[in-house]
């Protein structure tokens, strides 16, 4: 099964079993990965599941769409490879990859 390692805003590193089809952010609840506190569950509307995601993998995990992409512009941490987790769904492209969890 693929694996994910998710860096908490602490430098905590948590690696987990990531079932393919799963969104990052249900991956990181379903595991109670520190930071990722997913409030509206998944709706893209409470960027409470922001990660950046490594540039290797970018162009694999694709770009925000209009509507998280509006979501990012209201944190004041956005960056480059930010992403809101609950917009990714897990492939086996993305096996291996490690994130940095940040606070909204």
């Amino acid at each position: 099964m693929p694996t994910l390692t998710y860096i908490s805003p602490d430098n905590k590193e948590q690696t987990v079993e990531a079932e393919l089809g799963h969104t990052l952010m249900e991956i990181a609840v379903n595991n109670d990965i520190d930071g990722i506190d997913a409030d509206c569950g998944g709706g893209c509307a409470c960027a409470t599941c922001h990660i950046v995601i490594p540039q290797d993998y970018r162009k694999i995990a694709g770009q925000a769409d209009e509507d998280e992409s509006s979501l990012l512009d209201f944190l004041d941490n956005r960056t480059i490879g930010s992403r809101l987790s609950c917009q990714i769904e897990m492939s086996e492209e993305l096996d291996g990859m490690t994130v940095k969890v940040l606070h909204p």
